[in-house]
């Protein structure tokens, strides 16, 4: 965030001048063009029932409250991941609602798009967050949209070699992906192969789970009842690593290791247990802050170009202080 704070504190100095008023206590015409003048902001994210975006809308939150006078948050997020129709309803709803930008963890990397490019036509800053929404896609509707998170690629492949390390040449594993719609799910995949690739290792099974842990529960079993000889099980997010944790735990076994893909609070206990070998932290509580702060830049500037910002991720194992 340091890259980030002379640009907040020159926009505060901006955004935050004192209200004035008259001999009856009424604000000044000028007080109330700075209140009007102040940005709304709109976070869109996926799920509020992942933990993960609820971190997420949290750490927007105290962010929006340490510093009022630069812009206003509405925050909201869809019952299921999987709801495409409702976030994109969501960005229709804000833009009439007038807000100045939108920061996006779009639940699917082409369908929404078209909704995205709407609301830039109506004057509306887009920052995507989270998932990065398909380059072509964008190509095609004419519009060029910055992408504020994680290289998911490599940030999956460093989970995976962790679990390559404690296997052997030849062992078998298998994959529980996210939506395939989804750049980010994608993209962990291909992480995850990459890494079994590098180390001579078989990847028997992949399948989505769609991000979601019941489903990534019962996928898991049927895989370890196909392949009794499996050895460990590589999820792209926290959630169907609990599911392939619980299904495990359902066999008796022992000897499967597990990976995931965020950090979440369970899995952090599940590591300090040992029932969960690895995940990745992608700092969820600072990512939308990341998304807001390139927002506000943009508004600042309207006529430099937005670019891509990388965000950090960190690999989280039982051995990390």
């Amino acid at each position: 965030m340091s890259k980030y704070l002379g640009l907040l504190l020159l926009i505060a100095s901006g955004c935050g001048a004192q209200q004035t008023a008259d001999s009856n206590n009424n604000p000044s015409p000028l007080a109330a063009k700075n209140e009007q003048e102040k940005p709304r902001i709109a976070l869109i994210m996926k799920s509020l029932a992942n933990e993960f975006f609820s971190t997420m809308a949290k750490g927007a939150e105290a962010h929006q409250s340490e510093h009022p006078s630069d812009y206003d948050l509405v925050v909201n997020g869809i019952k299921d991941e999987r709801d495409l129709s409702r976030q994109v309803a969501i960005v229709d709803e804000m833009v009439v609602g007038g807000v100045q930008a939108i920061v996006i963890a779009p639940a699917d990397s082409k369908a929404l798009v078209p909704a995205l490019r709407r609301a830039i036509q109506a004057g509306v800053v887009v920052i995507n967050i989270d998932n990065r929404l398909d380059v072509d896609v964008m190509k095609q509707e004419g519009v060029s949209i910055p992408f504020v998170g994680p290289d998911n690629r490599s940030g999956a492949k460093a989970v995976g070699s962790v679990i390559a390390a404690k296997l052997s040449k030849g062992d078998q594993v298998a994959i529980l992906e996210g939506l395939r719609t989804s750049d980010n799910g994608t993209q962990r995949r291909l992480g995850f192969e990459e890494a079994m690739s590098d180390a001579g290792i078989q990847i028997v099974d992949s399948q989505s789970a769609e991000w979601e842990m019941a489903k990534a529960n019962t996928l898991a079993a049927s895989i370890l009842s196909e392949h009794p000889e499996i050895k460990a099980l590589l999820a792209a997010n926290d959630s169907m690593a609990l599911g392939a944790l619980a299904a495990v735990k359902s066999t008796g076994r022992t000897d499967i290791l597990i990976a995931g893909f965020d950090h979440i609070s369970a899995v952090q206990k599940a590591i300090a247990d040992g029932s969960i070998l690895v995940t990745a932290d992608q700092h969820a509580d600072q990512l939308a802050v990341f998304g807001i702060e390139a927002a506000l830049a943009q508004l600042k500037s309207p006529s430099n170009a937005p670019s891509d910002i990388q965000t950090v991720v960190d690999i989280i194992r039982a051995e990390t202080p």
